[in-house]
């Protein structure tokens, strides 16, 4: 009888050191969103490239895997992680060998974004994906995005992995209380780069 309580015991005990071993530090619902966020062109994505004056030249062209764009006159010109402002004044200088003072203008569509800005969501979401932020996202924006939790997932137990000063850090957020509760106070910004995981509930 003894052993048994003992061994109870010490599976009880294991089971509580492993739910504080996921616990993370809540995240600060405050945290705030950059606020001179500018788009970063990445592969997937689609460029829409004018140049005044020169309709034979303008062109809409994909950015290959390789990040990189072709186009009339302009040949393995790199574009992602570049803005949209940056790639324009990259074009007029490859243009500016063949016309007198090209001025182009980038406008960009499809919108995937490069690898390093996206969000990703795994675990037990409904549709575990890799989301383009936009600005001003939140936890809710990103549930809305992949339909939700599935019915085995811990949602109070989830977790943003996010990127400070170079570091990888992790903090908890309560999807459950936001979801299924309406607390507005769970509702957090979501940051380029940021990776939510969602884990599965013990049964």
């Amino acid at each position: 009888m003894k052993s048994s309580c003992h061994c109870l015991i010490g599976v009880t005990l294991l089971h509580t050191l492993l739910l504080v071993g996921c616990a993370h530090p809540p995240l600060d619902p405050t945290s705030e969103p950059p606020s001179d966020y500018t788009y970063i062109i990445g592969p997937g994505d689609s460029i829409e490239m004018f140049v005044w004056g020169n309709p034979e030249v303008s062109r809409t062209v994909p950015v290959r895997p390789d990040g990189k764009i072709t186009a009339p006159l302009v040949e393995e010109l790199p574009a992602s992680g570049k803005t949209p402002f940056q790639l324009a004044r990259d074009i007029e200088k490859e243009l500016a060998k063949y016309i007198r003072n090209p001025l182009v203008t980038v406008i960009v569509s499809g919108f995937v974004g490069p690898y390093s800005e996206q969000v990703r969501v795994v675990g037990q979401a409904t549709k575990p994906q890799a989301i383009p932020y936009k600005e001003n996202m939140t936890l809710l924006d990103l549930m809305i995005a992949v339909g939700g939790v599935t019915q085995y997932a811990a949602g109070n137990r989830a977790s943003i992995v996010r990127s400070i000063n170079g570091e990888q850090e992790q903090f908890g957020v309560r999807i459950d209380d936001l979801l299924e509760n309406g607390d507005v106070s769970a509702n957090v910004n979501i940051l380029p780069g940021d990776v939510l995981i969602i884990p599965e509930a013990f049964f």
